[in-house]
């Protein structure tokens, strides 16, 4: 049998798929594990061709002690040769100062990262092993039970956690090995906080009924991720007749299929939309997914609606549709266009332009109030509701189609055929609405 690899030949070869990386950054707490992650690539930096290295301390601000951290964080770069950037955060008040804590560091180092840069993590196996016990005991289904992933993309970069096969004890017997100087931090003791009561009293515990526990634990995360991975692949395979164009594309807007869904096992029905929502919003937990069956099984001439944590589900047009950002509050009021040739920006509903020679003006911008009529050539007066209903146009936007006024008459009404232009020919009214949050328009 041959000798076990070091602990720079693991860390080397689970970072090998990234040397191409334009940088390498460390989350550097000056704790144990990161302290240990730091002198190791230090040092491999200097046997190896690697990606520029450096390193990313985040100040929370939140307790006394840790205001000499960035102090010693510095001293440790400045002995490996390590430039050191230090980003003070402001974390926002909830019901968890844990997460609050964590959304306000991570959100600190998306914004750090450039096009393509890594940010590695230390967290190890015994970090995977309680994110699996603390979200087993909230009911977590396969894929919160698969754990801390070993890669995924943050901000315009990605994040790392090349240490999840190594153990807490690998890395203190490193750092002692080393004679490396680590700050500790004071809450950790703290066992009103859930992570810490796991952490200090019951996998301890458990190790010393089953010694293998932590291992064994992490090991199954590595299972349901694996099944997480197939739960993925089947979603895209339901999701692939789902995801057509439908008549109403220009809007730009997350959308699905929903007869195509429907004909689905009701959990493949909700594998498939977890898979679909997920980059879109923070997920439901199992109860809330009546909403689901809600809108699914609503009358056909109904408009419902299933709110979630970052926006809403309509169903509209046979369709499902993603609305968020902007999307959720209907524009008011009335915009003036003073310079018809240039394309106006509207508030919270994108913005409108001519295509061809603008009519005279002053030409105004507004929205459905309710009662207009206008007057088609050969058609005659014709009610406007009527004719929205006739173009089977989404009941969400109705509301937001932009109107264009001159003097009181109606002279458009923006990317319908037979209604962009009500009087002339030699124009039309385009509309690009506006994008949902997440940018996928």
């Amino acid at each position: 049998m041959g000798q076990p690899m070091s602990l720079e030949s693991r860390l080397l070869t689970a970072l090998a798929p990234w040397r191409a990386a334009p940088a390498w950054r460390v989350a550097f707490s000056g704790g144990l594990d990161s302290t240990v992650l730091l002198h190791l690539l230090a040092s491999l930096a200097r046997r190896e061709r690697l990606p520029p290295l450096s390193a990313i301390h985040v100040h929370h601000g939140l307790q006394a002690a840790a205001d000499a951290w960035p102090a010693h964080c510095q001293r440790v770069c400045s002995e490996l040769g390590v430039p050191l950037t230090l980003l003070r955060v402001t974390v926002d008040a909830g019901p968890s100062l844990e997460r609050a804590a964590r959304d306000a560091r991570y959100s600190a180092f998306a914004g750090e990262l450039g096009a393509g840069e890594v940010l590695i993590s230390a967290q190890h196996r015994d970090d995977q092993a309680e994110t699996l016990l603390f979200r087993l005991l909230r009911g977590a289904g396969v894929r919160g039970l698969a754990g801390m992933p070993a890669s995924r993309l943050l901000g315009p970069g990605y994040l790392l956690r090349p240490l999840l096969g190594v153990s807490r004890t690998e890395l203190e017997a490193y750092a002692r090995s080393q004679g490396l100087s680590w700050v500790e931090d004071p809450s950790n003791g703290d066992t009103r906080l859930a992570r810490n009561f796991l952490r200090r009293d019951i996998l301890p515990a458990l190790r010393t009924r089953w010694p293998a526990a932590t291992s064994n634990l992490a090991r199954c995360a590595e299972h349901m991720a694996e099944a997480d991975e197939l739960l993925g692949e089947l979603a895209e395979i339901d999701l692939a007749m789902a995801r057509t164009n439908g008549e109403f594309g220009w809007l730009g807007l997350p959308s699905l299929d929903l007869a195509a869904l429907v004909g689905l096992t009701p959990s493949r029905q909700r594998n498939a939309l977890r898979h679909w929502l997920a980059p879109l919003t923070p997920l439901p937990d199992r109860d809330h997914w009546v909403g689901w069956d809600n809108l699914r099984d609503a009358a056909v001439d109904a408009r419902p609606v299933w709110r979630l944590g970052a926006g809403e589900l309509h169903r509209a047009d046979g369709r499902l549709w993603w609305l968020s950002g902007d999307w959720l509050a209907p524009p008011s009021g009335v915009v003036p266009w003073l310079d018809p040739s240039s394309p106006l920006e509207l508030p919270g509903n994108g913005r409108l332009e001519f295509l061809g020679t603008p009519p005279p003006g002053p030409l105004t911008v507004g929205y459905r109030r309710g009662g207009e009529v206008v007057e088609l050539p050969g058609r005659g007066r014709r009610d406007l509701k009527r004719l929205l209903n006739e173009s089977r146009l989404p009941a969400f936007v109705r509301g937001r189609l932009p109107l264009l006024s001159a003097s009181g008459r109606l002279l458009a009404v923006a990317n319908l055929p037979e209604l962009d232009s009500l009087r002339a020919a030699e124009w039309r009214l385009r509309w690009t609405p506006p994008t949902n949050d997440q940018g996928l328009s």
